[in-house]
């Protein structure tokens, strides 16, 4: 029974992982359908606009709760030896990054408020944890589903998919500097970006979901 127990435990640390982050972008969905965040726009507005609203405190409380998820889910992987190195390391420069998004609000452009140091953290680490999250993806791939091809490619197609997003951002950047435009204008960067987060977290929730122990073949008599 308690070792039933203990084969248990990782599994359901797993869930409960997924879970949390879960509930973490329903409530970021939730703030689109409550006033006054219901007025922010999805198409050209990013999803840090929700932390400059009144309603901060559920930005707050959705985005810790996806690191808090993030970080559970990739421990648990890590102490299964599922996890490279090299992933854990970007896993938790994903939760790090999630975790500065919180403590440093973005610049609030409208008002012109907003320390600048500030919201230059809050840029960089929006982009090294939607960078980095993908990239332990792939790289976790193989040592996390060894005999599950099909698992393993989901969650490769789905980390592709996410730099994707990505790389839409990038283009733009780069044909704004060329053009000397507004690059976010070129783009709808709010839908992007939800794109992004929504691909990221449904590709470690992929990643982190428990595999099913194969049971040993009968023996022959």
């Amino acid at each position: 029974m308690t070792a039933l127990a203990e084969d248990r435990r990782p599994a359901l640390l797993s869930i409960a992982g997924i879970a949390a982050f879960a509930i973490g972008a329903a409530l970021v969905l939730l703030l689109q359908l409550v006033p006054p965040t219901d007025e922010i726009s999805v198409t050209s507005r990013t999803i840090s606009e929700y932390g400059l609203s009144d309603n901060k405190w559920v930005f707050d409380l959705a985005v810790v709760l996806v690191a808090v998820g993030s970080a559970v889910t990739l421990a648990v992987l890590r102490l299964q030896r599922r996890l490279p190195v090299v992933s854990a390391v970007f896993g938790a420069l994903w939760t790090i990054g999630l975790l500065v998004i919180v403590a440093f609000p973005k610049t609030n452009w409208a008002t012109a408020t907003g320390g600048a140091a500030g919201g230059t953290l809050h840029r960089v680490a929006s982009v090294v944890a939607f960078v980095c999250l993908p990239l332990a993806i792939l790289v976790a791939a193989r040592t996390t589903f060894p005999h599950s091809p099909r698992r393993r490619f989901a969650a490769r197609l789905l980390a592709v998919l996410s730099l994707g997003w990505l790389a839409i951002i990038v283009g733009a950047v780069a044909v704004a500097a060329v053009n000397d435009e507004r690059w976010w204008l070129l783009i709808p960067l709010g839908l992007v970006e939800r794109g992004m987060a929504l691909t990221e977290l449904v590709a470690l929730a992929v990643l982190a979901a428990p595999v099913r122990a194969k049971k040993p073949a009968p023996v022959s008599s």
